[in-house]
């Protein structure tokens, strides 16, 4: 006997702390602690509960690394066959031909063999000029989801007026296409908690309004989709910690003369090809790249010593915790529970590049979660981000320079797993057949298929 559909929604940041604010969503069904891999981060959770493996095996190492073959720092790639092995619904279709699938915003969604693709893609003039869009898979689901729901608000997506605006976007487009299209497998993906979180920490005020608005969001996408029939999952990648001390680690690695820049019209700009070693941060841990292996110890004793790291893993150490893939770097650092690594290399503000000043996450060789925030430190930024934007709807070339370059306002984060398992990510099923106390993060693919098949 065929099964209903399920829907899989992923509350980026949810925990069982949170979940006590949040009653339509806990309402879902059992709620089990699960697991998380390292990185705990975006893009390695995601890839790991559709395939059931670790990096080690699927080379989803973070939510970026440095290319080798192309000597280039790249974050947040879109293209799904970076995922090295099988997914969830190309397995759940060896026992079910023609099960469908649909994709509405979990990473690495261009190229999918979904059968329905929704994902944010902005629009890149000729002049520079950036505006907000999604690509869709069929090309004619565009036109309907945008007439109907009106353009992807990109902006409020990520950066400084991220906003539940955009999970309820994504929440309205899941609905329409469960309603419409009944996908066997449908993939929804809500970044709200994300952003206040990492803004104000997960303990604050702010932590408990977001978690409030997603709830009615949420709440409401699985009231829909449980009245049409729908087996409803709920989970999260990782869970959210206070943090205070944000870690220079490329610059240590600049001081003790390992990492490389070279310089254009006064500004620097890391130099991966001809640096003995430098580090891609990722939230709490950094792939730290070093060129002759005769460096590695002296590489790995500066770390050691580094105020704020709490882990050096060498090639044992990332066989351990399943990080023993290609992409990985030689070293990888993880920080102790209230600190973070920065990507910063310069040493002085005034030789930044101007992409730091920016949203600019695919040209920033590490994630800044400083792009959360506009400069507390210039009292006239929303003016300039005003006229900014005239400058912008004039047709005129613009930049977008708000973003701080101290990263001091910065309260949350993640990447290495929470100590407090009420802080750490948690699932929810409307089949209590399936019930359980605890999942790892390698069982969310076959918890998924025994509620599918």
């Amino acid at each position: 006997m065929t099964k209903n559909p399920v829907l899989v929604i992923n509350v980026v940041g949810l925990t069982p702390r949170l979940l006590a604010h949040m009653p339509r969503v806990a309402s879902t069904g059992f709620v089990a602690n699960l697991g998380t891999v390292l990185p705990a981060v975006t893009c390695s959770a995601q890839a790991t509960y559709l395939t059931g493996k670790l990096p080690s095996d699927h080379g989803i190492v973070g939510n970026g690394w440095y290319f080798r073959d192309q000597g280039e720092v790249y974050l947040w790639r879109q293209h799904n066959r970076l995922i090295e092995s099988e997914k969830v619904w190309e397995t759940a279709r060896h026992h079910r031909p023609g099960l469908t699938a649909a994709n509405i915003c979990w990473w690495y969604a261009m190229g999918a063999t979904t059968d329905w693709t929704v994902t944010p893609r902005p629009i890149y003039f000729a002049d520079g000029k950036k505006d907000a869009d999604c690509y869709t898979r069929p090309p004619s689901l565009h036109d309907r989801l945008t007439g109907e729901l009106g353009p992807f608000p990109l902006f409020t997506y990520w950066g400084p007026t991220a906003s539940i605006r955009s999970s309820a976007w994504i929440a309205n487009a899941t609905r329409r296409l469960i309603s419409t299209e009944r996908p066997d497998l449908a993939l929804c993906y809500l970044p709200h908690l994300d952003y206040d979180l990492q803004r104000f920490g997960p303990h604050s005020p702010q932590a408990v309004a977001a978690a409030q608005e997603i709830d009615a969001v949420a709440g409401d996408l699985i009231a829909c989709a449980r009245g049409i029939g729908y087996t409803v999952v709920v989970l999260s990648e990782y869970g959210i910690t206070e943090v205070d001390r944000p870690v220079d680690v490329n610059r240590l690695l600049r001081r003790e003369g390992l990492l490389e820049v070279y310089t254009q019209a006064g500004m620097e700009y890391l130099d991966p090809w001809t640096s003995r070693a430098f580090a891609v941060s990722d939230h709490q841990i950094a792939h730290v790249y070093v060129n002759d292996p005769r460096d590695v110890p002296r590489v790995r004793e500066l770390l050691t010593a580094l105020p704020g790291v709490e882990t050096v893993l060498d090639a044992d150490g990332k066989k351990e915790h399943g990080l023993d893939h290609a992409r990985s770097g030689e070293l990888v650092v993880v920080a102790d529970e209230r600190s973070w690594f920065t990507y910063y290399y310069w040493l002085d503000d005034a030789r930044a590049p101007d992409f730091a000043r920016g949203v600019e996450i695919h040209r920033k060789p590490g994630y800044d979660p400083a792009e959360l925030f506009m400069d507390p430190d210039d009292r006239f930024v929303k003016a300039r981000a005003a006229l900014t934007l005239a400058r912008k709807f004039s047709g005129l070339r613009y930049a977008m320079r708000v973003v701080p370059l101290d990263p001091k306002p910065v309260r949350g984060s993640h990447g290495r797993a929470a100590v407090d398992p009420s802080d750490g990510p948690v699932l929810l099923c409307s089949d209590s057949s399936v019930a359980a106390a605890s999942f790892e993060a390698t069982a969310v693919r076959d918890l998924i298929l025994e509620v599918l098949l």
